[in-house]
């Protein structure tokens, strides 16, 4: 007999509760429906998974290996079923979506319009925020976020990826000077980051190796502060193309020390728990963003 699926969700949902009973809850069973269902598994597999004591489950060396597979299973299953309800199906309902102010302004604005149009039945809640949040807290369904992931528990699938580089008005270039070489950085104002630091790290091949770590004479929580400040000739800033695009092909904003900037990319990620409820909604957005930010 082959294993099935409700027998792989049962098994990885007693190790996502940690016990039985509690998997039985969230899965609207019977606690003696989970235990038959983790039997047959393992009589399936002639292995045992699990060591069932009476505080607690714990997983056997076999059971652990098992696990990453069964979640690959139901993971792509899920995936499929709710890119087939985006193709047939009408999503509606409210999707709440948070992002950085500058991805917000500069990508996310610019494509609500188009997004509405291809699924006119969803509304769209967009809230803005410079810190990582909490997506329960904030009661964001799906969050857009720059940069590398540090929350394993949530989905995530690539967008994209934007380099950075280092760019000054031709008005502060013209009274403070062009920098020719790293060292020249000192004599700058230089604009940067309150949080998180890594961004105060420039993408600068330097004497002492790759990566400048700078100390910022004005610090902004915000990337869009930190290029307002740019573009108003406060000093020199490092942001990411994806807000500067329009500045550069205007020529607002110069890039400098090309020859010492690293090709360092910021990736983008879109990033969600995994709610039944909104799966069509956030499957809808996150494939859509995706398709429209695309490198070409």
């Amino acid at each position: 007999m082959k294993t099935t699926l409700d027998e792989l969700l049962a098994f990885k949902t007693v190790v996502d509760t940690g016990s039985i009973s509690a998997a039985a809850e969230r899965l609207e069973q019977t606690s003696s429906g989970i235990s038959r269902a983790l039997s047959r598994l393992e009589q399936k597999l002639n292995t045992t998974l699990m060591r069932r004591t009476t505080r607690r489950l714990e997983l056997s060396e076999e059971g652990q290996l098992f696990l990453v597979r069964a979640r690959e299973i139901l993971q792509s299953v899920e995936a499929a079923e709710d890119e087939l309800a985006c193709r047939h199906l009408k999503p509606a309902g409210k999707l709440r979506v948070n992002a950085s102010s500058p991805f917000m302004l500069h990508l996310l604005v610019p494509l609500v319009n188009d997004f509405l149009a291809e699924y006119p039945d969803i509304e769209l809640e967009l809230h803005s925020s410079e810190n990582i949040v909490d997506l329960i807290e904030h009661r964001a369904d799906v969050a857009v976020r720059i940069g590398k992931l540090r929350d394993s528990t949530l989905h995530a699938k690539p967008l994209t990826s934007f380099r950075l580089r280092l760019l000054a008005s031709p008005a502060y270039l013209k009274q403070a000077g062009r920098p020719t070489k790293v060292s020249d950085l000192n004599r700058h104002r230089l604009l940067g980051f309150t949080q998180p630091e890594s961004l105060n790290t420039w993408p600068l091949r330097h004497a002492e190796g790759d990566g400048l770590g700078i100390t910022p004479e004005i610090a902004a929580s915000s990337g869009e502060t930190v290029r307002q400040l740019a573009l108003a000739g406060a000093g020199i800033a490092c942001l990411s193309d994806f807000m500067t695009e329009a500045d550069r092909a205007r020529g607002d904003l110069v890039q400098v020390l090309m020859r010492d900037t690293l090709e360092v990319r910021q990736p983008v990620n879109a990033v969600y728990y995994r709610n039944t409820e909104l799966a069509s909604r956030i499957r809808c957005f996150v494939d859509f963003l995706a398709l429209r930010l695309a490198p070409t």
